[in-house]
């Protein structure tokens, strides 16, 4: 199975009460939480390691996960709190405010990740867990000891804010993006691992020189668009829909992409040394077809496959 790792959390989204104030309503999210539930949804075989509390709101993802068919037998659970984000919603684009520290999934360390995986065939990586410490170096253990053998896809989605250690930050990113055969990031996410004024197709040679096969590279409204070691490129449009928020839509993306790659045999590593253009197009419009919906309807909500 696919093993999404990394931050499960709590979305604690602005709604109004009877009263006419606005309260918080909490929904279960976070990156790798929203891709390892539409992977589920999309009837890929997926599992997730994260760390989840005892609490309340762990019991809710723990019955999320379930309820979209994702394996949980290498959730890490303590007594420790669950991260809660305060989503501020303006124009359909998200805000967030966060609380996590001593949280169930940041205070992972590289001794908590197991020693075994062997039902598992790729790994995905990504999200504000690369970026928060401990579980930070906790996540790239994990790939340093069970990645050589297995497909990796990548998505820093970078945000600044929660970097602290900046040198220490891009070390242990631009370690991982070595390790993985897939790079998905945004055109920002692109710009701030490779600072400077050149282009895109400027820019991912760079990435792929480091070791990955496929950089995978995403625009908003301008599409998505894939590159090979070989210097081919295809490019893909989004789907046009009526937006009501982008909450969780390049998380689904992903779980696309990583669905349709696992469909047509082409998620491991020799597969993706070699992989034709045709095939990553494939991947890459399943990803914009299932963010598509998800755009389309409030919350990190992906369809599920009758939806598609």
């Amino acid at each position: 199975m696919i093993l999404c790792c990394g931050e499960a959390l709590i979305d604690m989204i602005a709604a109004p009460t009877d009263s006419g104030e606005h309260g918080f309503v909490p929904h279960s999210g976070g990156a790798i939480f929203n891709t390892a539930i539409a992977l589920g949804r999309l009837d890929a075989p997926v599992g997730m390691l994260t760390g989840l509390s005892s609490d309340m709101f762990g019991q809710q993802m723990a019955a999320a996960l379930r309820a979209s068919h994702v394996d949980a037998s290498q959730v890490i659970r303590s007594d420790r709190p669950t991260t809660l984000a305060f989503v501020q919603l303006q124009d359909g684009h998200a805000t967030y405010s966060f609380m996590d520290e001593n949280s169930a999934g940041r205070m992972l360390t590289p001794e908590d990740m197991p020693t075994q995986l062997p039902a598992v065939s790729a790994l995905y990586f990504g999200g504000i867990s690369l970026a928060c410490e401990p579980c930070a170096d906790a996540y790239a253990a994990l790939l340093d000891r069970h990645g050589s053998d297995r497909a990796v896809m990548l998505d820093p989605n970078i945000r600044p804010g929660f970097i602290q250690d900046q040198t220490r930050y891009r070390t242990r990113l631009n370690r991982m993006i070595a390790q993985a055969d897939i790079v998905k990031v945004s055109d920002e996410d692109l710009d701030w691992i490779v600072p400077g004024p050149e282009s895109i197709s400027e820019k991912v040679p760079l990435l792929l020189q480091s070791g990955p096969s496929v950089i995978i590279v995403t625009r908003g409204g301008d599409g998505a668009s894939g590159f090979l070691a070989d210097g081919s490129e295809t490019s893909v449009p989004v789907q046009p829909v009526q937006v009501v928020d982008t909450v969780g839509a390049g998380d689904t993306f992903n779980a696309g992409v990583l669905a349709e790659l696992e469909r047509s045999g082409h998620l491991t590593k020799t597969a993706l040394r070699a992989i034709a253009t045709d095939t990553l197009r494939a991947a890459l419009t399943k990803g914009a077809e299932v963010a598509a919906i998800t755009v389309s309807r409030a919350g990190a909500n992906p369809p599920w496959a009758h939806e598609l």
